[in-house]
């Protein structure tokens, strides 16, 4: 997928997408009933019928601009202790690689990374493993981290070690690649953070365009549709679910009717569309 937006180009790069949780669990609030009531729209794409898992990719973005190729998240990565996931935990897959390579992009053309919050599968491919040792994989890139969502997380680690961060975070930290930024920070004219606290404590989510939003990539204040129809839905791993729940409401009121596209981390492909109310909830009304 490639979209013109304006004199700046966005392309999505896929490391997997299939079934992955069980909603009731993936969702603690989520009731059966619910449920049952929206599986109609939701199968296929956002929920399997086969398995009854809720449907997600794993995924990167990249942004082009008339000065800069930059890559929003950098999904699990390869040869990574997950011991957790089964399907991360030391993944030998060239998928995204080649995606990457079919985007026409190299590891050499990103000049900046932004890891909207510091999870597993948003922070993979910051490194690669070379001789026994993680190095980044964009070597010419410098990383954007916002300064309190590293805080915490280095704290977390300290207290017990926390795998994304020693193999993924840290060692671009010590390869002095890493901008410690706000999360309201403002890159240049075409790209700017938008604070989305509530998953994690600093989330951002990225504003494109000249002048106005063109785009947003949301990363993770919303995982599925569902939580578009019930923005008050909260997902296991939010840090502050009543946080994450205004948040998710505020952004999809702000960009609720508005021709700007919404770039979702995880919704099924196409992942991108448009806002519309529904009720007292919302919709993507998903691009072509």
């Amino acid at each position: 997928m490639r979209v013109e937006l304006g004199d700046m180009t966005l392309r999505r790069v896929i490391e997997q997408e299939k079934p992955f949780f069980d909603p009731l669990t993936f969702f603690p609030e989520l009731t059966a009933a619910q449920l049952d009531e929206n599986r109609s729209w939701l199968e296929p794409l956002a929920l399997d019928p086969a398995t009854g898992q809720i449907v997600l990719c794993i995924q990167s973005y990249v942004v082009s601009t008339p000065d800069h190729t930059i890559l929003i998240d950098s999904c699990v990565g390869n040869h990574k202790d997950r011991p957790t996931r089964p399907f991360w935990h030391q993944m030998k897959d060239d998928t995204y690689m080649r995606n990457l390579a079919q985007a026409g992009v190299a590891v050499e053309d990103i000049d900046y990374v932004m890891c909207t919050h510091l999870h597993v599968d948003h922070v993979g491919w910051n490194t690669r493993l070379e001789n026994g040792r993680w190095v980044p994989t964009f070597p010419n890139a410098r990383y954007l981290f916002a300064e309190r969502e590293l805080a915490y997380w280095q704290a977390e680690n300290e207290k017990e070690p926390v795998g994304p961060i020693v193999d993924s975070v840290l060692p671009i930290i010590a390869a002095d690649r890493a901008d410690i930024v706000r999360s309201n920070h403002e890159l240049n004219e075409y790209v700017r953070l938008l604070p989305t606290p509530g998953h994690t404590p600093d989330h951002f989510a990225v504003r494109l365009g000249k002048g106005r939003d063109l785009a947003v990539v949301t990363g993770d204040l919303i995982h599925s549709p569902l939580q578009a129809r019930y923005p008050e839905l909260w997902m296991r791993a939010d840090v502050d679910p009543k946080q994450g729940c205004a948040t998710r409401r505020s952004f999809l009121e702000t960009y609720c009717d508005t021709d700007t596209l919404i770039c979702t981390g995880h919704f099924p492909s196409p992942s991108c569309g448009h806002v519309k109310r529904w009720d007292d909830g919302f919709k993507f009304a998903m691009i072509d």
